[in-house]
């Protein structure tokens, strides 16, 4: 009975250690931080929608770290000084290219701006309010030769994160009106739910028929008043 009382105790006492090693585990103190870039310019995307992954190897426990993207296609992950191989996965609104994988070293606070190809992107995007609602203008431009252009969509939200998932008005252009490389025009009403605010948020996106994600342009913030 006295060894089963002491085994019991020798089995507490280390229970109690490991709980102790698990609770002084040193949180990783690196950083590393950047943009998904297109010629060094940002790529918009859907808030936590593409994904980047890290992998490091010489772990016996071998698994990714997801990385999620801003909207304004900015991202940061906390980690341990090391060396990391960075994914750009698919599924995004960019083309997968048979090299996707990335070596980053980290060390500190490293910084990286992580190039992709869209298949379309816009170009000079701008947002005019006006009485009869906002005019958004901008440019479509093919990236992918052989990527086929399936939607633009003006989005109008009454929050900062907007896109496909989460507005309050969407319009589609008329796909036969567009031409690569040449100005566009898009004209929106605003219902009465967003014509009383101070102000609506606005931006374009673009999707091609071999992706679910969209290319965005950066949010702006429209004065109605």
């Amino acid at each position: 009975m006295k060894m089963k009382l002491l085994s019991s105790l020798l089995a507490c006492i280390s229970l109690l250690f490991v709980g102790c090693e698990y609770d002084n585990y040193e949180a990783p103190k690196s950083t590393l931080s950047g943009r998904i870039v297109y010629e060094g310019t940002p790529v918009g995307v859907r808030n936590n929608g593409p994904q980047l992954e890290l992998w490091q190897d010489g772990f016996p426990l071998r698994s990714y770290i997801p990385v999620f993207l801003n909207q304004d296609g900015s991202f940061a992950a906390s980690l341990f000084d090391g060396t990391y191989k960075l994914v750009r996965k698919g599924d995004s609104p960019w083309l997968q290219q048979a090299t996707d994988t990335i070596l980053v070293q980290v060390k500190g606070n490293t910084q990286l701006d992580v190039p992709v190809m869209p298949y379309f992107t816009i170009s000079n995007p701008s947002f005019q309010q006006n009485d009869k609602g906002i005019t958004a203008n901008f440019t479509v431009n093919k990236i992918v030769n052989t990527a086929n252009l399936q939607f633009v969509r003006l989005y109008i939200g009454k929050f900062i994160l907007t896109d496909q998932g989460q507005q309050e008005l969407r319009v589609d252009a008329n796909l036969s009106l567009i031409s690569f490389g040449q100005p566009v025009s898009m004209q929106v009403a605003l219902p009465d739910n967003l014509k009383n605010l101070d102000y609506v948020f606005a931006r374009i996106g673009i999707k091609s028929t071999v992706s679910n994600e969209y290319y965005y342009t950066q949010i702006q913030k429209i004065a109605l008043k």
